[in-house]
């Protein structure tokens, strides 16, 4: 087979791994790629949000398959596209796609079936989401439950694609108002023209990844990811500084909760409305008083929770991608090995505010890659013959093991024999499992 990856970091590095090593694959393409692809795959320069320019190329490169990576151009309907081309394709079409690029639809989703998530509210403009943030405030406070007045926390989302840097847990009302004003102000462009404010869920957040054929449901794994940027995960969002898998609070029986009380409810609700399913989705789950309830879908694979997985699955991913778009998932299975992944991002000094690009990067011609090492290359470039940092996260140091312990050992040696003095990264992940 002739394969098309769509998108540039770490997760269409790892996806590219996967996909390199099944014996399908003659010929692997990826746009645009970055440095680390480049060393096992062609690159091409390609708008991937264009439908249109993706399909011709396809048919000018003899492409069989079209996995596509990131969300924007699954909610941009190149899925639909390629569909409509006669190209086989993973990813959801637009309409599903709403899934993610739109936090109100998830929630009225999971109204209509009656999936467990927090209370909700949607608001477009600044001043009835104030009000409404006031009030919740004001009623913790009358109740006794707020600490010195104003801290119990509320949970403000800008309702479009922002990176995974648009939720905000606000502590305090002050927090919470200038989340709100910052939204609508801009700071998250167009998706925060839009903003869901949520109750605070406390528990431990995990994620459950299950393809989807339109009609069956496959579960794909399960991994846990570290969204802070500082060590005790403390600090602003990021679009994620770790991951390692299994997840060990899903449990099977989690698993399987979540399956019938929150998947499989909300994918028969999709397809009740004529726009099934088809794809990878990525429930981001809230585990408490061992029940689940749903945090947000997204509709691809995570970054950087799909390197540790791809780790795990090597070359039988392909092949349960293909089964997905082939409507073929009712004869599938995930042959899991007794192992554990983890992967720790290695990210841009200010990141996730500003940083800078092109930096070399060091060592990476003497770091060990096999089936149980990888630094999957997530912002970089090649600029003179060196690797150079061209984004905020920018390495994903990556390695599996017999247990979770093992893996973190190999993964952070890792991480020592690479020399990039303006990078930083984590040196706790794993901390809540080990």
């Amino acid at each position: 087979m002739n394969i098309l990856i769509l998108g540039g970091g770490g997760r269409e590095h790892s996806l590219a791994w996967a996909v390199m090593q099944n014996p399908k694959c003659d010929r692997l393409i990826v746009a645009p790629g970055n440095a680390g692809i480049a060393g096992i795959a062609e690159c091409a320069a390609l708008d991937i949000l264009d439908g249109g320019a993706v399909a011709t190329f396809a048919e000018e490169n003899s492409i069989d398959f079209v996995i596509i990576g990131p969300e924007a151009p699954l909610a941009a309907g190149v899925a639909d596209r390629l569909r409509e081309s006669g190209i086989l394709c993973f990813g959801p079409g637009k309409a599903a796609a709403e899934l993610e690029a739109s936090k109100r639809f998830t929630k009225e989703i999971c109204d209509a079936c009656g999936a467990p998530t927090a209370a909700w509210a949607r608001f477009t403009d600044a001043a009835a989401a104030n009000a409404h943030v006031r009030a919740h405030f004001h009623a913790q406070a009358a109740r006794g439950e707020s600490k010195g007045g104003d801290t119990a926390p509320i949970v403000i989302k800008a309702d479009g694609l922002a990176a995974g840097k648009g939720v905000i847990v606000a502590m305090t009302l002050d927090e919470a108002l200038a989340a709100v004003d910052d939204m609508f102000g801009g700071c998250f462009g167009a998706a925060g023209a839009e903003v869901v404010i949520e109750e605070f869920m406390d528990g431990e957040e995990a994620s459950f990844f299950v393809l989807c054929d339109g009609t069956d449901v496959l579960p794909f794994g399960t991994a846990q990811d570290h969204k802070r940027v500082g060590e005790g995960d403390t600090g602003p969002n990021t679009g994620g500084m770790g991951a390692y898998s299994p997840a060990p609070v899903l449990t099977a029986a989690l698993e399987s909760r979540a399956l019938e009380e929150i998947v499989k409810p909300c994918v028969a609700e999709m397809a009740r409305r004529g726009t099934p399913y088809q794809g990878v989705l990525y429930a981001g789950l809230m585990i408490k008083d061992g029940a689940p309830r749903l945090v947000e879908y997204n509709v691809r694979f995570g970054d950087p929770e799909c390197q540790v997985l791809m780790m795990r699955l090597g070359a039988q991913a392909l092949d349960l991608m293909l089964a997905c778009a082939e409507g073929r998932l009712a004869g599938a299975g995930v042959n899991w090995a007794d192992d554990h992944a983890m992967t720790v991002v290695m990210a841009a000094n200010g990141y996730p505010g500003d940083y800078a690009r092109g930096s070399v990067i060091g060592g990476l011609n003497d770091t060990l890659e096999d089936s149980f090492h990888m630094v999957f290359h997530a912002g970089t470039a090649l600029r003179g013959g060196q690797v150079v940092a061209n984004g905020g996260r920018v390495l994903n140091v990556t390695a599996r093991g017999g247990d979770l312990a093992e893996a973190r050992a190999r993964a952070y040696a890792l991480v020592g024999a690479i020399d990039w003095p303006d990078g930083f990264y984590r040196r706790d992940i794993g901390w809540r499992a080990l």
